[in-house]
């Protein structure tokens, strides 16, 4: 396994090479590459989703690729190395399982995830006293440094999961519904007051509540234990599947859909349904 990694970082090494390197490795910087590691970690996603063992390990090993490509920008950079990341890392597990690493003992699954938050919880506080001596010593006249519950959570995750992370730290602040029936009536207030303003014109005021719509739903979903960009991604494949089979039986009859009835559509619709399951 080691003989692996020092591979790869070998041969990053030779990619950036100012010389003899590849010019676009050269080329990328660490703002450069979030649009492909995103690509990345969904490709995994779509590789375990899919079973595809081969392709897990594929997906993996790009994944990785661009954390080593991080490191070694930021090793040029002077800030750390991939040696850091990864004894960082391993510190960080040991610290937050002293029921392996440790003498303490945690019964359940529960019980360590509650040990869990709590533990990343006194890490925030941490980094949070920490920005606050270093925003006292530097910054007179702007804005402080985000301090509070909702303080890191990243502002890159996917819309779905950043709403469900932000209502779980509200709620280990007493900031929750106490089941799951009263988020449900805030997701049917929420929806009529959407339906409210499909009556008028103001675009600002529909998106609003739109994504009041959506966060409420969101809400939801945690209440149920439900993972939503989960959800929907499954969602997303079963209307795929279903679209793709009402297009196959449109094409062994020589038609297309433009040249269909609302209805004809509704009933093939319904057909693919029961077909592929509901």
């Amino acid at each position: 396994m080691a003989d692996g990694i020092q591979r790869l970082l070998a041969v990053m090494a030779d990619l950036r090479h100012p010389e003899h390197g590849c010019p676009w490795d050269r080329a990328q910087t660490m703002q450069s590459l979030v649009a492909h590691t995103l690509e990345e970690a969904y490709e995994v996603v779509d590789a375990v989703e899919g079973e595809m063992p081969e392709a897990i390990r594929e997906e993996l090993g790009d994944l990785l690729f661009q954390v080593v490509f991080y490191s070694h920008i930021a090793q040029e950079l002077g800030w750390f190395d991939f040696d850091a990341v990864a004894r960082g890392v391993a510190d960080k597990l040991v610290r937050r399982h002293p029921h392996v690493f440790g003498d303490v003992h945690i019964e359940s699954a529960e019980a360590q995830a509650l040990a869990w938050e709590a533990h990343k919880q006194r890490e925030r506080e941490a980094r949070s006293g920490r920005q606050k001596r270093r925003d006292e010593r530097r910054d007179k006249e702007g804005e402080a440094g985000q301090l509070g519950a909702l303080a890191d959570v990243p502002l890159a995750l996917p819309a779905l999961t950043r709403a469900v992370k932000l209502q779980r730290r509200a709620a280990r602040q007493g900031f929750d519904w106490r089941e799951a029936a009263q988020v449900l009536d805030k997701v049917a207030e929420e929806l009529a007051e959407l339906r409210a303003e499909l009556a008028g014109s103001d675009a600002l005021r529909l998106e609003h509540e739109l994504g009041d719509l959506l966060l409420a739903v969101s809400n939801l979903a945690r209440h149920v234990g439900v993972d939503p960009e989960t959800a929907l991604r499954r969602a997303n494949q079963r209307f795929e599947h279903r679209f793709q089979y009402m297009e196959r039986r449109l094409a062994a009859q020589g038609r297309e859909m433009a040249g269909c009835s609302p209805e004809e559509l509704e009933a093939l619709w319904e057909e693919a349904k029961c077909r592929m399951g509901g």
